[in-house]
């Protein structure tokens, strides 16, 4: 069994859950208009009978810092864009202006801040828990490997010392995320 194939896919996992946090972050909206607020909302569109991202159906930009601009590709979806971001509930009511739906970000309130500093801090343990679920499955894999004799007991000792060191690092990433994002929601 290959150590440095277990420490290394270790590693991968808690790489891809420490992004998927970032990622998850990068929903939260502090009162600056991004792409990434309204992008992934799911719009049923009436006359195709189906439901797609915003993303794949209209160029999202953000002209200034406090408002989005959606210029649906197909105009005749626009009113089910518009019901989409409204149902959403990201706190943005979009504006139709000619081809294209301006979409104006509220500034926050600082009870609202509060609010997506907790739901921040909850994806932030989420991310923290698929880190350990990575460290989990990897320290299970080499278990294996050693009671199958393929790794040794010293083998074994030096990657769960690895894969510790690994969890830390990726743990420390993701609470260094959620400071900064904490900061960015609170304006500290």
């Amino acid at each position: 069994m290959d150590i440095k194939k277990i420490i290394n896919d270790g590693g991968v996992s808690m790489k891809k859950a420490a992004e998927w946090t970032q990622n998850e972050f990068s929903s939260l909206h502090t009162g600056k208009a991004t792409p990434q607020m309204v992008e992934n909302i799911q719009v049923f569109v009436e006359s195709y009978g189906m439901t797609q991202r915003l993303k794949d159906m209209a160029a999202i930009t953000t002209p200034d810092a406090r408002s989005i601009v959606v210029q649906p590709f197909d105009k005749a979806v626009m009113e089910d864009i518009r019901k989409a971001i409204q149902a959403a509930n990201v706190g943005i009511n979009p504006v139709p202006q000619g081809n294209f739906l301006r979409c104006p970000v509220p500034e926050l309130s600082g009870e609202r801040r509060q609010e997506l500093a907790k739901v921040a801090h909850r994806m932030a343990e989420e991310g923290r828990i698929r880190v350990r679920n990575a460290r989990r499955d990897a320290l299970e894999i080499a278990k294996k490997g050693n009671k199958d004799k393929t790794i040794t007991d010293d083998d074994l000792k030096r990657i769960e010392k690895e894969i510790q060191t690994l969890t830390d690092q990726w743990t420390k990433e993701i609470d260094k995320s959620l400071k900064t994002k904490e900061n960015e929601l609170t304006g500290n």
